[in-house]
């Protein structure tokens, strides 16, 4: 990962992940212009580097992300502007990279569309999720796209209207997390998850996850053929032929993530 004067997020990479944390623990890691840009950037190197496998998002001193910050209107980094929040959740699924929300503490509104944002979705018990804009005169507009697709119409409706607060178990219900644990097990299931994503062959994962996003938004008679030639494409590459000639000499693939 590139080293970059990063303010309010912190970037680690190692093993093949990289660990994105939202740090404004005074604001409750609520996201500025500043952080959305930050994170747009750290998205981008990832996207870039080979050697980064999987990304972890996650917030500092116990909480995921309470939302948008209303208090700060501008981006004041000394990194050049990249885009807003709207380009923030396109980032996520153009990166071809399996993505894991570690979520503890609060996960409200523009924060939650981060984590239905990510291929995965960890929490701890104690977690607390939720849509509360309508509380305050206002509504999740841009989230409900990446909310949609992860929750029944009727629940992301009822959600988004009475803006109440949903435990983790609730959210996991709703199709908001792909698990919950208790608060001690949490950091062990993220890095087990990593970890196995990790050694999968980084070139099926990146094929696949473009070609899962592009095929979602086609209809059934574009969406078949065009998955065909993904695959036939795919077939071609160098770790295709090296899961193949290993699962026929009985061993473990070597990938090159060619």
């Amino acid at each position: 990962m590139e080293t970059r004067p990063y303010q309010v997020l912190e970037v680690d990479h190692a093993d093949g992940i990289a660990r994105l944390t939202l740090n404004r623990p005074e604001r409750r890691n609520a996201l500025s212009p500043q952080l959305v840009n930050e994170l747009l950037w750290a998205l981008d190197d990832a996207k870039d580097n080979d050697a980064v496998r999987v990304v972890i998002l996650t917030g500092a001193a116990g909480t995921f992300c309470s939302g948008g910050d209303l208090q700060q209107m501008s981006a004041d980094s000394p990194l050049a502007l990249k885009g807003d929040y709207a380009d923030l959740l396109l980032r996520f699924p153009a990166l071809g990279k399996p993505t894991i929300a570690r979520v503890e503490g609060y996960a409200m509104g523009g924060g939650l569309g981060l984590v239905a944002s990510c291929d995965f979705a960890l929490a701890a018990e104690s977690a607390v999720l939720g849509t509360p804009e309508i509380r305050r005169g206002l509504f999740p507009m841009m989230i409900m796209s990446v909310l949609d697709r992860v929750m029944s119409r009727r629940e992301l409706v009822r959600m988004m209207l009475l803006g109440d607060k949903l435990s983790a178990a609730t959210a996991k219900e709703l199709g908001l997390l792909s698990s919950v644990v208790p608060d001690p097990e949490l950091d062990e299931a993220v890095r087990t998850l990593a970890t196995q994503l990790a050694a999968q062959s980084p070139t099926a994962m990146s094929r696949g996850l473009l070609a899962y996003h592009h095929q979602a938004d086609l209809a059934l008679t574009e969406a078949v053929p065009y998955l065909r030639d993904q695959l036939h494409a795919l077939l071609g590459t160098a770790d295709a032929r090296e899961g193949l000639r290993a699962f026929a000499e009985k061993r473990a693939p070597t990938w090159t993530g060619e």
